[in-house]
């Protein structure tokens, strides 16, 4: 089965958490990339589906990288201005000790200073990305490049 954007929006959490896992970190994303919000739809409540789909709507859109500064900016609001910066490296995984991409919010942003994401490409030119608030997994992402 080939992993498509469309795809990750039926699978649940733990099937989310699963291709996360068995995914190669990947290469430092480059340029721009749309976002989507992954409310795990098979098994989750309408609040939970509620909350993603605002936040995509009205606040997240995607992130725009900079490989070469090692960092990124968000794509927020409606209208996609570029804000909340974070620094892109690589680590450890938070989630299972493998490599990953980290997207680290804790020294470039008052806002969003308790936000880690951590990204694995998933298929060529797609991320699947978790959100961490403090240490606790909150959500699931995907970023999409169109190269």
């Amino acid at each position: 089965m080939s992993v498509t954007e469309n795809s990750l929006l039926d699978l649940s959490d733990d099937e989310l958490d699963e291709l996360f896992r068995n995914s190669p970190v990947g290469e430092l994303p480059n340029g721009d990339a749309d976002g989507k919000v992954l409310a795990g739809s098979k098994h989750q409540d309408t609040v939970s589906d509620t909350v993603a789909w605002v936040a995509e709507q009205l606040v997240w859109k995607g992130k725009v990288f900079d490989r070469e500064k090692g960092e990124l900016r968000n794509k927020i609001l409606p209208f996609g201005a570029k804000a909340v910066r974070a620094k892109v490296y690589k680590e450890a995984s938070w989630f299972d000790g493998k490599e990953t991409i980290v997207l680290d919010y804790s020294k470039t942003s008052v806002l969003a200073q308790r936000v880690r994401d951590e990204i694995r490409e998933v298929a060529p030119g797609l991320y699947l990305g978790l959100v961490y608030w403090e240490k606790d997994k909150i959500l699931h992402f995907s970023l999409r490049f169109d190269h």
